[in-house]
Parts: structure tokens; C-alpha cells; sequence
């Protein structure tokens, strides 16, 4: 059985402020989203980061978003999809030339925050960051959010001429079509490991997970993010890293 890749987001310290566990997370990955400056990182993290991910075989990903390092891009701005079209090139032009001298290459885009949000609900958005990453390499893949629809996103990358990604998440509650449960609301975040195993299994195996109303929900799964923010999260990346090789093993 082929199991979903296992992504995180990644290089999100700046100057003196460390943030995440990016050393010890990264030998339990397959693909590193890596902040490309305008959220978080700058440019000595992000060469940092690329030469660790490089180092461990992992999938280098640019991680775009709004320019907001105060709000860690997790605040919608008024942006034109023409304006999105070019603030994501930008970043996954400053994240190439970084790979460039380490040495490697960029395998995927993923946008972060508010942008990632937005661009789920606004199909003019999506369009203008995948118009970026086309105009940048019309065979990166997109991540996009799974939701109980996909296919409005199929058919808008078909349109685009782009392969897309679905992305599920091990650690957060869904609603009963397919978006993530608001962080506002009760029991939006899974933080007991064996549940969050359970859920990574259980989208891997394609089987449905049980959305907040108590419905089955069925998403597609190509990719799951995990974290690495602190110890605990480490474990449990730790802990689906060998639930998945029993899988395949099985």
C-alpha cells in the first residue's frame, strides 16, 4: 500500500527567535515546507533549512504566503489574484535560487496560512497562485485542501494545466464538508497522540474519518501535515512515521 507523503511546515525561525523542531522532525518526513520570507524565515534560516532537508533525502516545498511576518500570515489582506500571482512567484523565485546553491531543487509548492485558507474559497485566488507556479514549472505539483468536494479543484487544475495535491491533516477536527473545524472552536485540534495516529491511518488507508457532526467523511489524501513544534508533536510524527511502515510492511 502506498502511503500518503508526510509534509511539514518548516525554517519558520527569524534572526534570533527559533520556532519548530526542524532537526529533529526532519529525519521522520518526506517533504519540507519551507518558509519562504514573507511569514516567517529569512534568508540565512532558509538556506539552513534547504541544506537539512537536502541532507536528509527529504522533498524540498516553497510555503508562500501574505506578506505579514507580524501576524505569521495567518491574517487575510486584500490581495488582487494578480497580486497573489506575483507575491507567490516571488518567493518561490528568492527559495529557488537558495536550492540553486545548496545543490537542489524545488519539488512542490504549498501556501501557508491565511493565503492557503483564502485560496480554498476564492477559485479567482487559486487560479492566480497556480498561474504563479506555472509560469515557475508547469510540472510542480500544488498543495490544495481536501475537502468532501474535490472536484471543483480537479477541474480547475486541468483547466490551469497544473497536477495538484490533496492535503489532510492527522491532527485537526473536520467539519462535515471537509474543512477544518475553526481553531476558535472546541476540540479543533487533536492533541492526544493515539487519536492522532489513529486519524493518519485512517486517512491513508482512505478509509472515512469522523467529521464534528458525527458523519462519515471521505477525502482524498495524497499528502498529511504533520508538526514539529514541540516535543509532543515530534512523537507523534514519530508514531506515524512507524504506523505507516507497518502498513506497508503488512
Amino acid at each position: 500500500m502506498a502511503m500518503p507523503l508526510l509534509n511539514c511546515d518548516m525554517g519558520e525561525s527569524f534572526g534570533n527567535w527559533p520556532l519548530g523542531m526542524d532537526d529533529d522532525v526532519m529525519p521522520y518526513v518526506d517533504c519540507a515546507n519551507i518558509a519562504c520570507g514573507f511569514h516567517a524565515s529569512d534568508p540565512h534560516v532558509m538556506r539552513r533549512t534547504v541544506a537539512l532537508a537536502a541532507r536528509h533525502d527529504v522533498r524540498i516545498g516553497a510555503h508562500p504566503a501574505y506578506p505579514d511576518l507580524m501576524g505569521f500570515g495567518r491574517r487575510s489582506l486584500g490581495c488582487t489574484p494578480a497580486e497573489v500571482e506575483d507575491l507567490v512567484l516571488y518567493q518561490v523565485g528568492a527559495l529557488a535560487g537558495i536550492c540553486q546553491a545548496e545543490g537542489t531543487i524545488i519539488q512542490y509548492v504549498k501556501p501557508h496560512g491565511a493565503l492557503y485558507n483564502d485560496m480554498a474559497r476564492d477559485p479567482e485566488l487559486l487560479k492566480g497562485v497556480m498561474r504563479a507556479v506555472r509560469a515557475y514549472d508547469a510540472g510542480l505539483p500544488l498543495m490544495v485542501m481536501a475537502t468532501a468536494d474535490p472536484g471543483p479543484f480537479r477541474a480547475l487544475a486541468a483547466e490551469i494545466g497544473l497536477p495538484i495535491w490533496f492535503e489532510t491533516f492527522a491532527d485537526r477536527a473536520y467539519d462535515p464538508q471537509g474543512q477544518l473545524v475553526s481553531r476558535r472552536l472546541p476540540n479543533a485540534v487533536h492533541h492526544d497522540e493515539a487519536t492522532i495516529v489513529a486519524q493518519a491511518v485512517t486517512l491513508a488507508r482512505g478509509e472515512a474519518v469522523t467529521a464534528s457532526d458525527g458523519s462519515a467523511l471521505h477525502l482524498p489524501c495524497d499528502t498529511l501535515c504533520v508538526h514539529g513544534d514541540n516535543p509532543e508533536s515530534v512523537a507523534s510524527v514519530r508514531a506515524i512515521r512507524e504506523a505507516f511502515r507497518s502498513l506497508e510492511s503488512a
